[in-house]
């Protein structure tokens, strides 16, 4: 078995032993630990031990722009306590939840999470998933190479909790720069589908991240009266965010682009309500519902 392939233990406590309150998480063999909490259940146990520490924290929000599910603060401080007493007194401050993650060895210093607040700001930008509430990320420290390595392992697995708590703004949007493929080159075997539209030319690939939309596939520019007000924020989201952008009386993808099932991808190229399972086809003219009916027969 391939070392990408091997599973990882995620232990979840509920503090409070009800589904919605405080709960801690932890990763087998890593040293790091989460602490989450919805905000009116925080001062209940403010008092824990983890508040103390130093480490990196996480404020979720809704969001002012309704292209976006969640707005989402990051931070970083050498006591979480003392800080999150700030956030809780400030007005400007309006979040809903709150995440954050401690080292159960007391090593994380001052750079350390300072490192780890640059890197997931930047991360967060780059995903386009959340209204990002810090604007530009800070500059990165400068650290050992081992501190390097150290923080980088301690940042994948952060990555893997977010979401299981509830925090998808990690998850990225588009397919970031090193991940991209080439449809020409590749000797990947996967089915690449079509948009069945004479007026579009759109190109799509299911992937274990999800259903990507190829860079320079076309979209029309316009959505019909008959589109739901998600998919009106989803297409103000592309375009805020220039993953869409108008050329020559068409949008054009700019990126390769994630989304979680084909008819939200047709949606998208076609400007309207529609059914991702026939409008996608191969080369062979065989829709993606057929293609799926023949790997699971």
């Amino acid at each position: 078995m391939k070392n990408s392939e091997i599973g990882k233990k995620i232990t979840v406590y509920m503090i409070d032993g009800t589904a919605y309150g405080p709960r801690t998480s932890e990763i087998g063999n890593w040293v790091g630990k989460a602490i989450y909490s919805p905000r009116a259940s925080i001062n209940k146990i403010m008092s824990r031990s983890e508040f103390d520490k130093p480490g990196i924290y996480f404020l979720k929000g809704d969001p002012t722009d309704e292209a976006f599910d969640e707005k989402i603060y990051i931070g970083e401080a050498e006591n979480i306590k003392i800080r999150l007493k700030q956030h809780l007194s400030d007005s400007n401050k309006d979040f809903k939840e709150l995440i954050f993650f401690i080292s159960k060895d007391d090593l994380l210093t001052k750079t350390q999470i300072k490192y780890l607040e640059s890197r997931l700001i930047q991360i967060a930008l780059d995903a386009k998933t959340a209204q990002i509430d810090n604007g530009n990320s800070p500059n990165l420290p400068t650290l050992h190479e081992a501190d390097v390595s150290d923080m980088e392992y301690f940042l994948e697995q952060i990555k893997l909790i977010l979401p299981i708590m509830g925090f998808n703004f990690l998850i990225p949007s588009t397919i970031i720069k090193n991940d991209t493929f080439d449809l020409e080159s590749t000797n990947e075997n996967f089915e690449i589908y079509h948009i069945a539209s004479k007026f579009f030319i759109a190109t799509m690939k299911e992937t274990d991240q999800g259903y990507v939309v190829t860079k320079w596939s076309e979209a029309k520019k316009d959505l019909s009266k008959s589109c739901t007000e998600t998919y009106r924020n989803m297409r103000r989201k592309l375009l805020e965010t220039k993953i869409l952008e108008e050329r020559e009386g068409k949008l054009v993808f700019t990126e390769d682009t994630i989304f979680s099932s084909p008819s939200a991808a047709s949606n998208m190229v076609l400007g309207r309500n529609s059914n991702g399972f026939t409008e996608w086809i191969n080369k062979n003219g065989l829709t993606f519902k057929e293609i799926q009916e023949k790997i699971n027969k």
